[in-house]
């Protein structure tokens, strides 16, 4: 029987690899579907992407309609609406070979994520038989009409506002909104504005026809030129009463619970991007000859190859892991009596922390791998006509987009914490047990630990070191910790590297029992590197945490807690480098 322990748990609990999902278990009508997604991409974005980048609003909406009629859509909808009615992991497959491209994935992804899911989440059953078969279709192009000039991070203190009239037929709605990805060849609007004095936003569908809606200019952007992002004007728009989305004040909660999903399926994006521009650069490190050896031979490439490998292997095992997750939350609610629509909320939102995880990690990696593309092209890397430049200026919205990673770092925290005041995570017993080791003598464990023995006895150290920091920063701080920033990021990168570490370790020991030891020597080469690093900033990290606000006994007790929850096996990491640089090397492509 499959464990599946709860959002935010694996701080507390150790997994199996039995109960994770890898992506190296995709059955065959999910690798159809990416081989559709992939030919799709190849054939009909790639050569258009300077097309698209002239803010060729015709030709996006076209392509828009053309992956609709494959069916790419309309994969999460259900079958009762045209879709497909597929899985959070299946979506996420699609989402992930759509990211290689470039701002078509951007355009595609808003559409079948926030410009079509709110509908089918909070939608009336009028509403979704009316919209849902035309968005899954193409017919129709949704956009998500969220953000203001003066309310991005603190979406609630949006000022548009919605006016019910005398008869409650209809709405008059005002605003302004910003940003709007689709904005310019969206056919839907999901807007959110507060009615009357309401505190919180409430949500509407809103026909982008209707008279009073206008649009700005298209927005002259650093990256993601070719998808559309305008300004949205709405003038004493009437909104038909039965197009109110929800409940009344119940938009922000709305926004939240969509941008969960956003935020894991931009990681699954960042993934396809990241392993495209690996692609790409180590078939320019083959081609390039400098001292008449290829540069692909050279140390320094070797390092970024493989370090951009590692870094993509790791967000890849933890956005996989994440999605299964979610996946089981939903069957267990749908079992439990739950109807669809709201399991898959509740799926979504128990799995918050782990969204963040994704989001944050995988876009931060794909900053690193553009980055060093860019490097290992040279000075040709800065030309407009080689696909790494577009790919380094399309990857820096992605830190900015579903929540700026500094906003999801304190998601991390502050909804870890949420929950074990609500006693839904036991996290006080497990730091207390933390505490009291830091007082006995120290366990340095058997020397006759095998590998992944040794590896798990680490994870669980890097979990205690983040018990003992956190713990001690919640005593000290109480219900202030939320005003100590820098504090809630040191938590977040120590969590996150865990979980990452963790997903990796149970992902390689999965296909070691699929595949044996010889068949998996690179995968442990991976990662004990990336276990070796995680181990360094982790440390650092508690460290830097410690010196700002503990002192005294109190303080060299816990820097030894920290030295001893991080010490780690030493690993010949330059050697390990090459060998994983060779295999992609010798493909010419990312390869695991």
């Amino acid at each position: 029987m499959k464990q599946t322990i709860k959002g935010g748990e694996f701080l507390v609990k150790e997994t199996s690899f039995q109960d994770i999902f890898i992506p190296e278990e995709f059955n065959e009508e999910q690798l159809m579907m990416a081989k559709t997604c992939r030919d799709f991409i190849q054939k009909e974005i790639m050569p258009k992407v300077d097309q698209l980048d002239k803010h060729d609003r015709e030709l996006l909406s076209k392509l828009v309609k053309q992956a609709g009629e494959l069916g790419l859509l309309g994969v999460s909808v259900p079958e009762e609406y045209d879709g497909f009615g597929q899985n959070t992991v299946t979506a996420m497959k699609v989402v992930e070979e759509m990211g290689q491209g470039f701002s078509y994935a951007v355009a595609f992804s808003a559409h079948t994520g926030i410009g079509t899911l709110p509908i089918l989440y909070y939608g009336t059953e009028e509403q979704k038989k009316k919209y849902l078969p035309k968005l899954a279709s193409g017919e129709w192009i949704g956009a998500y009409c969220l953000t203001e000039p003066e309310a991005g991070s603190d979406a609630n203190s949006g000022k548009s506002k919605a006016e019910l009239s005398a008869d409650g037929k209809f709405y008059t709605l005002n605003g302004v909104k910003m940003w709007i990805t689709n904005g310019g060849i969206a056919d839907v609007h999901i807007v959110f504005a507060k009615i009357g004095d309401d505190k919180n936003l409430s949500a509407f569908i809103v026909d982008a026809k209707s008279e009073g809606v206008t649009l700005g200019a298209e927005e002259e952007k650093m990256g993601i030129r070719g998808s559309s992002t305008v300004q949205v004007y709405y003038n004493n728009v009437k909104v038909p009463a039965e197009n109110q989305l929800g409940d009344r004040d119940g938009g922000f909660k709305i926004a939240l619970n969509i941008l969960n999903l956003g935020r894991i399926k931009l990681g699954g994006a960042t993934v396809g991007a990241s392993k495209a521009v690996i692609g790409n650069a180590v078939n320019y490190a083959n081609e390039r000859k400098q001292f008449k050896t290829q540069i692909s031979q050279f140390g320094a490439i070797k390092h970024k190859l493989a370090q951009m490998a590692i870094l993509t292997f790791a967000g890849e095992s933890l956005t996989y892991r994440a999605a299964q997750n979610i996946d089981d939350a939903i069957d267990a609610h749908i079992e439990g009596g739950m109807d669809k629509g709201k399991a898959s909320l509740e799926g979504l939102r128990e799995y918050a922390i782990e969204a963040s995880f994704s989001k944050v990690f995988c876009s931060e990696s794909l900053d690193y791998v553009v980055d060093e593309g860019v490097q290992i092209y040279g000075g040709m890397g800065y030309s407009a006509e080689t696909p790494v430049e577009r790919a380094y200026r399309d990857s820096r919205i992605n830190r900015i987009f579903e929540g700026t990673n500094e906003i999801n770092r304190m998601v991390m925290v502050g909804e870890l914490l949420k929950r074990a005041m609500k006693g839904e995570i036991d996290i006080l017993k497990p730091a207390m047990a933390v505490g009291k080791e830091l007082m006995g003598i120290p366990d340095f464990g058997s020397t006759s630990m095998d590998y992944f023995e040794n590896k798990k006895k680490a994870i669980v150290n890097f979990k205690k070191a983040i018990l003992m920091v956190a713990g001690a920063a919640v005593q000290k701080f109480t219900n202030k910790l939320d005003q100590e920033q820098e504090l809630l990021f040191a938590a977040a990168d120590m969590l996150m590297l865990t979980y990452a570490a963790e997903s990796t370790m149970l992902r390689v020991e999965k296909l070691m029992n699929l595949r044996g030891e010889e068949k998996t020597a690179l995968l442990r080469d991976i990662l004990d590197v990336f276990m070796y690093d995680a181990a360094a900033k982790i440390k650092k990290t508690g460290e830097d945490a410690l010196n700002f606000f503990a002192s005294g006994d109190e303080k060299m007790g816990m820097m030894m807690g920290i030295k001893r929850f991080t010490k780690i096996d030493g690993v010949d990491v330059i050697s390990a480098r090459r060998r994983i640089a060779d295999k992609i090397i010798e493909e010419g492509k990312y390869p695991f």
